[in-house]
């Protein structure tokens, strides 16, 4: 077999459908989010990010920094091994018990990103569920549907946000069927929000546990920054919720929040959780003080949406196409993976604008899109300069009929 050939096969295919990924070499510059220096050809330039999930900056913030340089001077740079061979410091004890106060849980736990939590927990659960049945939205992450593969139970997928869909199939078990319900609080690449006290109430009518994630609103909503549970008043009505340090929080990690007997079965079942050297001491001080200051800061989030619906109004405003919803994130749709590449690598070369292509398997063919992220520190000046661009490109490259 001329395995060469497969691999540039494979490659060459992805590049003529437009969604080959290219990765910006990109060097944040700290105080000064977000502006960042772009390497390229060997030479470098200045850049306004527009794409970061670190959405409320706080990968800059002067106590996050702190808490990271003290924890390096206090106890160095790794970890040491997994969290049960030397790898539980204090700080990963001190950042679950504030996860958990966080979501009014009784435990949490620490994983390396939220990627793995999702896989890790989701696959747990079918595995300590003999006969569990996954009820699954159909917008939800790659990181839950490997989970659900990972568990290898039977599963059901309900329409995006569609309770009588989900009812239908909870219908169709009995009381004794054990059942888990997997959403999302904020769906990252159209921005709508799940019903999630009226998912909750389906969960209780069919003895379902309800699997809630929350990480691209964790910091963002509710007045401590628990999500949109916290901020539409049902946090104890979800069973475990799952959330990242690395968008809201702005650092590194991913957590479930949970009871304890969850929390510790997963602790000691989940094979991504046993085997994988723990987040580094520097990395959760980091994040603890984040999430510190989040629970008793409002600026960041009051400022945050603001400029979200500040820069919608002006794409709007603009005759650009953007994606209604009721959150934070803005969508502006190109629907074609060719487009798409070529408006952000305009945006790049020629306005200094660093935007990432949205293209398959992220979203569905035909929905191709960029996902702009204004942050507190996004003034209206880098607005004016983002919507000008964006409104001379536009034209220039025919967008408005693609679309």
């Amino acid at each position: 077999m001329d395995y060469g050939k497969t691999f540039s096969d494979a490659l060459e295919a992805i590049r003529r459908e437009g969604r080959y990924r290219e990765f910006a070499d990109i060097k944040r510059r700290r105080g000064s989010f977000p502006n960042a220096k772009h390497f390229s050809g060997g030479a470098q330039h200045d850049v306004k990010v527009w794409c970061s999930n670190d959405y409320l900056g706080m990968g800059q913030h002067p106590l996050v920094i702190a808490a990271m340089h003290e924890a390096i001077d206090a106890a160095g740079a790794g970890s040491g091994g997994t969290r049960n061979i030397a790898g539980t410091t204090h700080y990963h004890v001190q950042l679950e018990a504030e996860l958990a106060d966080l979501h009014g849980k009784e435990a949490a736990l620490l994983f390396t990103s939220g990627y793995i939590a999702n896989d890790a927990s989701i696959s747990s659960l079918v595995r300590l569920l003999p006969g569990c049945v996954i009820f699954s939205d159909a917008m939800n992450h790659a990181s839950m549907i490997e989970g659900i593969r990972h568990g290898g139970g039977p599963k059901h997928i309900f329409r995006h946000n569609d309770l009588a869909h989900l009812e239908e199939l909870l219908q169709g078990y009995d009381g004794a069927t054990p059942k888990l319900i997997v959403f999302e609080s904020v769906y990252s690449m159209d921005g709508d929000i799940a019903p999630i006290g009226e998912i909750c109430a389906l969960g209780r009518k069919y003895g379902a546990l309800t699997y809630l994630d929350e990480v691209h609103a964790v910091g963002l909503y509710g007045a401590r920054g628990g999500g949109i549970a916290e901020r539409d008043g049902v946090m104890d009505k979800v069973d475990i919720i799952e959330g990242t340090l690395a968008k809201g929080f702005g650092v590194m990690g991913g957590y479930i929040a949970a009871s304890a007997d969850i929390a510790d079965a997963i602790r000691s079942f989940a094979l991504g959780f046993i085997f994988t050297t723990s987040l580094a001491p520097a990395i959760v001080a980091g994040a603890l003080a984040s999430v510190r200051h989040l629970k008793v800061s409002q600026i960041e989030r009051e400022r945050h949406q603001e400029r979200s619906a500040a820069l919608k109004s002006r794409l709007h405003e603009a005759g650009l196409p953007v994606y209604d919803n009721p959150s934070h994130v803005v969508p502006i749709m190109v629907g074609d993976p060719v487009r798409c590449k070529a408006l952000t690598d305009a945006l790049m070369e020629r306005f200094n604008i660093y935007v990432q292509p949205i293209n398959y398997p992220t979203v569905a063919r035909g929905t191709e899109r960029i996902r702009l992220t204004p942050s507190p520190d996004h003034t209206d000046s880098d607005m004016d300069e983002l919507v000008a661009a964006l409104n001379q490109l536009w034209g220039e490259m025919d967008l408005r009929r693609a679309a």
